[in-house]
């Protein structure tokens, strides 16, 4: 166990990864704060800002600076771009894009000297599918974000990292919003294209690798730009910087697109 507790906050620390992340810092003798709808901690909805804010001025009254920020809260929305509600689409933002970096805001003023900001993207920042646009867009905006804020505080000693994972085996496929309302353009391949499957959950990294994976990032002293967990991924990765674009969409629409 460390000797020098650290205050580490963690948003959608109560599902799927950020729960694994919570649970591997406490066991190290650290205070986690989650901050989620569900949030035994703070209760908070991240796309709501105010919300939000207040929540980040009642953990530093209540406990100080924080030595890291993972932000994990997020969810998924698929179906035809055409075909979703305006609504839902903007719900995705909301929390996945705004969430994020309405928590990077209200942090950095109350973070430690050498504090670190993990942001959680996803692998589909960089490699976008068929059906889940919105989602995708919504991880490269996080993607960029981070990027843009590790080039702003470059000039101090708080370091700002982007982890893009692959799919891992937590609840997050299933509670993905799944809109599988077609037409004639697109018949089955929407449902075909997007509904988990026997072979897809195969391909899904283990909740226990990803987690561990993810807390040797976090406890890195000197973190890089981006990192992406699963070997396919860094393969995919391989493959984005080789091939033109145009070529790399006929091999993900080859993988990815169902009929």
């Amino acid at each position: 166990m460390r000797i020098e507790k650290r205050t580490i906050v963690i948003t959608g620390a109560s599902s799927g990864l950020g729960k694994g992340l919570k649970e591997f810092f406490e066991a190290k003798g650290d205070l986690v704060i989650d901050i989620s709808l569900d949030g035994k901690d703070y209760s908070c909805d991240v796309s709501d800002h105010k919300s939000l804010k207040n929540t980040f001025d009642n953990i530093y009254l209540n406990h100080g600076e924080i030595d890291m920020l993972i932000t994990c809260a997020g969810y998924g929305i698929s179906g035809a771009i055409e075909l979703l509600k305006e609504k839902d689409t903007q719900k995705q933002f909301d929390v996945n894009f705004f969430g994020t970096a309405n928590s990077c805001k209200y942090a950095i003023p109350m973070m430690k000297k050498n504090g670190k900001i993990i942001i959680i993207a996803s692998a589909t920042a960089l490699f976008p599918l068929p059906f889940k646009a919105y989602y995708c867009a919504s991880k490269a905006a996080v993607d960029s974000f981070a990027q843009s804020l590790r080039m702003e505080l470059s000039n101090t000693s708080i370091q700002v990292t982007s982890i893009c994972p692959g799919d891992v085996k937590t609840n997050f496929s299933e509670n993905r919003v799944k809109v599988y309302e077609t037409n004639e353009r697109y018949g089955n391949s929407v449902e075909l294209s997007t509904k988990p499957t026997e072979k897809t959950e195969k391909r899904r990294m283990s909740p226990q690798y990803a987690t561990k994976k993810l807390a040797k990032i976090c406890e890195k002293k000197h973190l890089k730009p981006r990192y992406i967990i699963g070997k396919q991924y860094k393969m995919f990765n391989f493959f984005r910087k080789i091939l033109p674009l145009s070529a790399l969409n006929v091999f993900t629409k080859k993988i990815f697109y169902k009929k």
